[in-house]
């Protein structure tokens, strides 16, 4: 197999930096695609965390003016991968949130902010530090100019291909900045950079990168629908022949129950008594009663309207009316939050909710809760199933997107067939979920049915295996395609 050279773009990478599931495949892909003889390094921006975090390594591009100031790029290894990293400050050394300030509203400038990434690695993959990969990724919005800029250098150019991670992020600015941008006035067209009379980012990647993937092969047909295509659909469809969908998959060292540091005991599928452990100890951290024999949903999510969490608190009172507890650990709009925390004075001992985030109880809600809820209303992929596999809490998922194609319903024809892993439900309604969660409760009450599904989640393969396959066949067959 002959190797290949490939360049990502991202916004955030763990684990120098995250907010979602992105950083986590960005951070990914390197180390899986080595094992496919792909050596693929990764452009991310130069926030304050990641300087701190990565050491400083060889200045290989210098910029004297991008978008508002000097700028660089250093290339780092870290552990056995090449970081770029986008060093200017007048863009990225704030106290703020990556996206946002302090006050949770974006930042003004982000379309500068982002337009240098997507600059620097069409730099890049044009050669300027003399790497000239085969293949650029560019990830979501934020990088998705690449392709572009790529595409109006009159320049021999390598493959290029945009990955969707969440398609309701768009990167959508005024007119106006096309000079300002550093596009020219050709690319202003609908087969350009033009989306609906401003310059959509995002828009421009799709229209011109030459595959474009998502994270899921039922997100990559639902975005080809108004449901869920957020505007983007009439393009999608027009491209559909260069669209796919790769599943995620899953850090398994990081999230695996027999060596996880994290938690109160380590077990396995055939240590499955041992999780009673980890169940109290959840309990024990949210204040929640410790009673082994109470149905303990986790969930572990922002809050936000597309996450479902608004049915969640609908049905809330049904759940509470038999032996069900509830560990939430999320943040996200302030109302939610509110919410939840008003849920928890309400059902003291019954509802534990943490409001932010903890590495630490994420993986103690995975290990101690019986199920694991994840009511999207849409989900590109999703990762916190596939950990809830790992660890054996019983998802419980909306039947849309990634959802739909990683966790198999427990049917009646599944559970005979002992392959079943989870429950899905649909529409995404709260009656739908109420009947699920009062489903996964009746099977819960059968401890032997449960532990076999338990066992059937646990056994699944959710490494980086499988995708790292699909990607580099993708990569592959987009070169030969380039230049052929």
């Amino acid at each position: 197999m002959s190797s290949l050279r490939a360049l990502a773009i991202a916004s955030e990478m763990a684990p120098f930096v995250k907010t979602g599931g992105l950083a986590d495949v960005v951070g990914a892909l390197p180390h899986a695609l080595a094992d496919e003889n792909i050596e693929l390094r990764t452009l991310i921006p130069g926030y304050p965390d990641v300087l701190a975090t990565l050491r400083a390594g060889d200045t290989v591009l210098e910029f004297d003016d991008l978008f508002g100031g000097p700028a660089w790029v250093h290339a780092a290894r870290h552990h056995g991968v090449v970081i770029y990293t986008l060093i200017a400050p007048h863009l990225y050394a704030r106290e703020g949130g990556l996206y946002t300030g302090c006050d949770g509203v974006d930042y003004p400038d982000n379309a500068f902010r982002f337009a240098a990434l997507a600059w620097a690695g069409a730099q890049i993959g044009l050669g300027a530090d003399g790497f000239a990969p085969d293949v650029v990724h560019a990830h979501d919005w934020q990088a998705a100019l690449a392709p572009a800029y790529m595409h109006y250098a009159d320049h021999p150019r390598p493959a290029t291909i945009v990955s969707i991670h969440n398609i309701a992020f768009q990167g959508k600015f005024p007119k106006a900045l096309l000079e300002p941008l550093r596009l020219p006035q050709r690319a202003f067209s609908i087969d350009g950079v033009e989306y609906y009379g401003g310059i959509g980012f995002l828009k421009a990647g799709l229209q011109l990168a030459d595959r474009i993937t998502t994270v899921s092969p039922s997100y990559a047909r639902e975005i080809e629908t108004p449901e869920f295509g957020m505007g983007l659909e009439g393009l999608l469809r027009a491209r559909a022949g260069h669209v796919s969908g790769i599943l995620n998959g899953v850090d398994e060292e990081a999230w695996n129950p027999a060596t996880d540091t994290h938690i109160e005991t380590l077990y396995d599928h055939w240590s499955l008594a041992s999780r009673a452990k980890n169940k109290a100890a959840l309990q024990k951290r949210l204040g929640l009663r410790v009673e082994p024999d109470a149905f303990l949903v986790g969930v572990v999510s922002r809050l936000t309207w597309q996450k479902g969490l608004d049915l969640l608190l609908e049905v809330l009172p049904q759940l509470m009316s038999g032996r069900a507890q509830l560990a939430l650990l999320g943040a996200g709009d302030e109302a939610l939050e509110e919410e939840f925390a008003a849920a928890e004075s309400a059902h003291k001992g019954r509802v534990g909710v943490h409001i932010g985030y903890s590495e630490e109880l994420a993986h103690m809600i995975q290990a101690g809760a019986d199920a694991f809820l994840v009511p999207s209303r849409f989900e590109p992929c999703g990762l916190t199933q596939l950990y809830a596999l790992r660890y054996g809490a019983v998802p419980i998922v909306s039947r849309v997107g990634g959802l739909k194609d990683t966790i198999i319903d427990a049917n009646e024809m599944a559970l005979q067939a002992e392959v079943a892993t989870g429950l899905q439900f649909s529409p995404t309604t709260a009656e739908a979920l109420a009947m699920a969660l009062r489903e996964a409760e009746r099977l819960f009450g059968d401890a032997e049915t449960w532990r076999k599904i338990q066992v059937s989640g646990m056994r699944t393969d959710v490494s980086w295996r499988n995708p790292a396959r699909r990607y580099a066949t993708l990569f592959r067959d987009a070169v030969i395609a380039k230049v052929g």
